[in-house]
């Protein structure tokens, strides 16, 4: 489900990105005078002498928006209840950090605009943007691994609750006690149907609008509805019951082919599944593709002309809320992580070193759809809406390079990956313990002068990074020949492991090269499903000799820690540690100073 939710996520970032850009381009073309005056067409419904009416911004605001926040809601109950929020150790890091992710850049606005007529828009620089943060990751790849993605996501959960929290109580400019005690009754119908269990979609959905309309109407934002509903609907794991009927269905209907064994397969195989789950999977694409989409359509439009951008450059709203975004996101999640690993609050998961941590709090400084939210809400109809606008563009674009860069430097300094309870001794053997003989993987002619053992790990990203430059090497060098030995670090890569077992079902059918090659061009896909689809490719069953292909790879890592082997990848040159850089130039002259050795 977790990649399910970042592969939506992080493929609607485009999506997302090009109706920004549209809103920008209309806002600033020759036909800019007609964003704001299309955005303002009143529409509603009237019945009556009774009559509902808002703008399009406010339908799209205060509506469609709702359905992004009841997603969120879907997200934390399950996340609560089946995932990741389970366990308090694994929570208390990202919850910290979300906390000082909020609390810091709102300090920093504050810094530059307390007493002023910005002042109110302190809570502009406080969220992340889930889907640009994921689409950022996307790019940066193998350099950030699947745990980081999953503290991200926790972190930005905590981030969207605390922020509608924030929406709640500090942008709420007025109650109305009848609309709000009807808002009150309306929840509690709802709440009894499911203590009731009554299950019917359409009292939902008439109730849940009412809701909606009340809670307007009590001056309270709506979205607020969208997060409390989504609390409400069940989930829950699958029973073995449940499962055991789905299968006898599907059984059936295998068997004796007709329309009511389809429907009544498709009915237990539903009920399997709780209504969270299916409502997500239907969900997630709307919100991801559509919704949010035409919300950045509907709000990121802001003119760029010289006189709004030099007021922009010298005002303390548009600085404070770049500042906020980019350093006091960047300092507030760092802190908020360091202090509960500091006093033992709270682990993270897959032993993420910090140069990735420092990179995800970097990125997590991009704001854009709540802190658009908050801007509408803060400052509507305010001279400096605008400014705040220009300040979470400009906060946020410089978050996402700022992420990139210290990605990019975590990649580059060091190059290895070591479980952290390994601290090697201060002498390391620097030969190779176990010479190459009929039972290695070899590429490259038989009679190599130079012969390459690599101790590597699928799941490693310097071995990724390592992959071509390899394969280029081989390619210019006929002389030299390559072996690849597993040495899979389990505590930072959990899918090594089975990547190196189904390369080794591979190896027995004479095809371990070409899983080696596929492995690695896909190191973010190494799950079982993943896997045993690359296996299909090749023709091969992964898992016809689990225990046999361990015990191989425990031979090769136990060859690798007598060898002195600490870390991925390391690279031997005719049973020599090699200790150089890992470019392609560097391992080219080594391999000359070999060849004129004598």
């Amino acid at each position: 489900m977790l990649r399910a939710f970042l592969r939506t996520e992080a493929g609607s970032t485009t999506v997302l990105l090009v109706a920004t850009v549209l809103a920008l381009l209309w806002a600033n073309s020759p036909w800019g005078d007609t964003y704001e005056a299309f955005w303002h067409t009143p529409m509603g419904i009237s019945f009556g002498d009774a009559d509902f009416s808002l703008d399009l911004r406010h339908w799209v605001n205060d509506g469609l928006m709702t359905v992004f926040f009841f997603l969120i809601g879907l997200e934390v109950s399950y996340e609560v209840r089946l995932g990741q929020l389970r366990d308090r150790r694994l929570i208390a890091v990202p919850a910290v950090a979300a906390l000082g992710g909020m609390l810091v850049p709102a300090g920093v606005y504050l810094l530059l605009n307390f007493g002023g007529p910005g002042a109110g828009g302190w809570g502009v620089p406080i969220a992340t943007d889930t889907a640009f943060v994921l689409g950022v990751l996307a790019v940066v790849g193998a350099r950030c691994p699947d745990p980081l993605r999953a503290f991200l996501l926790t972190l930005a959960i905590v981030d969207d609750v605390l922020a509608i929290m924030i929406i709640a109580i500090f942008y709420t400019a007025s109650l109305s006690i009848p609309a709000l005690i009807t808002a009150v009754l309306l929840l509690a119908a709802i709440v009894t149907l499911r203590w009731l269990r009554i299950w019917r979609a359409p009292a939902y959905v008439v109730l849940g609008f009412a809701l909606w309309v009340a809670t307007l109407e009590s001056g309270i934002h709506p979205t607020l509805v969208g997060i409390a509903l989504g609390l409400l609907v069940f989930v829950y794991a699958p029973t073995d019951q449940k499962l055991l009927l789905a299968g006898e269905a599907v059984q059936e209907f295998t068997s004796e082919p007709s329309a009511r064994a389809a429907r009544e397969a498709t009915r237990r195989v539903q009920r399997a599944v709780s209504v969270n789950e299916r409502l997500q999977l239907r969900l997630h694409p709307w919100s991801s593709y559509v919704i949010v989409p035409i919300f950045a359509l509907a709000n990121a439009g802001v003119r760029l002309d010289g006189e709004t951008l030099r007021a922009a450059l010298t005002s303390p709203v548009s600085i404070g809320v770049a500042l906020g975004l980019v350093v006091g996101k960047f300092v507030g999640i760092s802190l908020g992580t360091w202090l509960p690993l500091r006093f033992g609050w709270g682990i993270l998961p897959g032993n993420l070193v910090w140069g990735q941590l420092l990179g995800g709090a970097a990125v997590s400084g991009i704001g854009f759809t709540v802190a658009l939210f908050i801007v509408d809400l803060a400052f509507d109809g305010s001279p400096v809406h605008a400014q705040a606008k220009i300040g979470i563009l400009a906060g946020s674009l410089l978050s996402a390079l700022l992420g990139w860069v210290i990605f990019r430097l975590a990649w580059d300094r060091g190059g290895v990956c070591a479980p952290p309870e390994a601290e090697p001794p201060e002498e390391l053997p620097d030969r190779l313990t176990v010479p190459v003989g009929p039972a290695d993987h070899v590429r490259g002619p038989e009679d190599a002068k130079i012969t390459i053992v690599e101790y590597g790990d699928f799941e490693c990203p310097y071995c990724g990074r390592l992959h071509p430059v390899l394969e280029e090497i081989l390619r210019k060098n006929p002389d030299v020949r390559m072996v690849f030995r597993h040495y899979p670090i389990r505590t930072l890569h959990p899918r090594a492991t089975s990547a190196a077992i189904v390369s080794e079902a591979a190896a027995d059918q004479g095809r371990f090269w070409e899983m080696h090659d596929i492995l690695y061009d896909n190191q973010r896909f190494l799950t079982d499903a993943d896997l045993e689809h690359y296996a299909a490719e090749l023709g091969i069953d992964p898992w016809s000799d689990v225990p046999g292909h361990a015990a191989r790879i425990a031979l090769h890592e136990e060859s690798g820690r007598d060898s002195g082997v600490r870390g991925t990848p390391t690279l031997f040159l005719n049973g020599v540690r090699y200790q150089g850089r890992l470019d392609e130039g560097s391992i080219s002259r080594a391999l000359d100073d070999l060849r004129e050795s004598p």
